[in-house]
């Protein structure tokens, strides 16, 4: 078993006060028998009330405003957690009878959001590369893992080419991108094979500083395995999801697992800093508690400024309704 302490911090500094500021957060994580959450605290500025509850896919997620008038907006979560190591599945049927329930698993409904195909110009390209790696006469979690392997090997890891609207036909014009593209890339060649799949959202720990992502916001998958159930596998990484992943929320993509997102009213420009510390951690509640709130300055682990291009002129209607309905979407 693994404890991390985390500690996750959105700073949103605005060029000119905003009001009417509506947000929503994914920072509760999950807790199952894989994952037990020791400790959280949210802290928010000018301390507004959050109201909890469940989303379509049972994720934990709060809502609050701010209504008057605000130059920034801080939202900080701190959590310990705890993870349990996850095994290799070994399946107790045969790789046809697995590949048998796969194809059963279509008419479950409960799966249905997992197995729709985005429409992209390459899926002819992209459905004869799966073809070409898929052996059904093997397990379906070999088959699941040999798909990411080929992501692993033939994609480059590089920040700065893609942001969270980078879609599959620029993925893999790139060949090239980061955790939440080669999650969303594994989900549609595993839905291609008709393997239910899910985006995962959560962090990435550090331990011997051999796996990328460490210590910030992370995306991976977890496929469904006839008579197991889910199971994870990180792209980035070519691993098994085990005790160094933190899961905070499953859905179809990273729009339905954002941390951080919300609408305000006032000026579009502004500077969003993003800080994510994870430590390894064996420590009693009550130190955790007082490092969490100590003075310690934390360098951000991401910065965007979000600025109005100088050829569009402030009585531009369209910018006008951007202004009104900013979204505010953390990487």
């Amino acid at each position: 078993m693994a404890k991390y302490k985390i500690k996750h911090i959105t700073h949103y500094f605005y060029n000119s006060p905003v009001y009417e500021s509506i947000n929503q957060i994914m920072l509760y994580p999950i807790q199952d028998l894989h994952q037990t959450l020791h400790f959280q605290s949210i802290r928010i500025t000018d301390s507004p009330s959050i109201e909890v509850f469940k989303d379509h896919y049972f994720n934990q997620l709060g809502v609050f405003n701010i209504l008057k008038p605000h130059s920034e907006l801080s939202i900080q979560s701190n959590i310990v957690v705890e993870v349990i190591p996850i095994e290799e599945p070994v399946l107790e049927i045969s790789p046809s009878e697995q590949w048998k329930e796969i194809e059963n698993l279509k008419n479950d409904f409960t799966l249905k959001d997992f197995l729709e195909i985005e429409d992209f110009d390459y899926k002819k390209e992209i459905t004869e590369v799966v073809n070409s790696l898929v052996d059904k006469g093997k397990p379906v979690f070999e088959n699941a893992f040999n798909i990411s392997k080929y992501i692993f090997e033939n994609f480059t890891y590089k920040q700065g080419v893609t942001t969270i609207e980078t879609n599959i036909d620029e993925i893999w014009s790139l060949k090239a991108g980061v955790c939440q593209d080669f999650a969303h890339l594994l989900l549609e060649m595993l839905q291609i094979v008709g393997l239910p799949s899910r985006y995962v959202s959560g962090y990435i720990c550090p331990k011997n500083h051999d796996l990328r992502g460490e210590g910030a916001t992370h995306a991976w998958v977890e496929v469904f395995l006839p008579t197991y159930g889910w199971i994870g596998i990180d792209p980035t990484n070519n691993c098994l999801v085990s005790d160094r992943h933190v899961r905070l929320a499953v859905g179809k993509d990273f729009h339905d697992c954002t941390p951080v997102k919300g609408i305000y009213k006032g000026n579009l420009e502004h500077r969003l800093e993003v800080t994510v510390v994870v430590e390894n951690t064996d420590s009693h509640i009550s130190a955790i508690y007082n490092d969490f709130f100590s003075d310690r300055v934390e360098k951000p682990s991401f910065v965007s400024i979000n600025e109005i291009p100088e050829t569009v002129e402030n009585n531009n209607s369209y910018w006008r309704h951007m202004q009104m309905q900013q979204q505010q979407q953390q990487q």
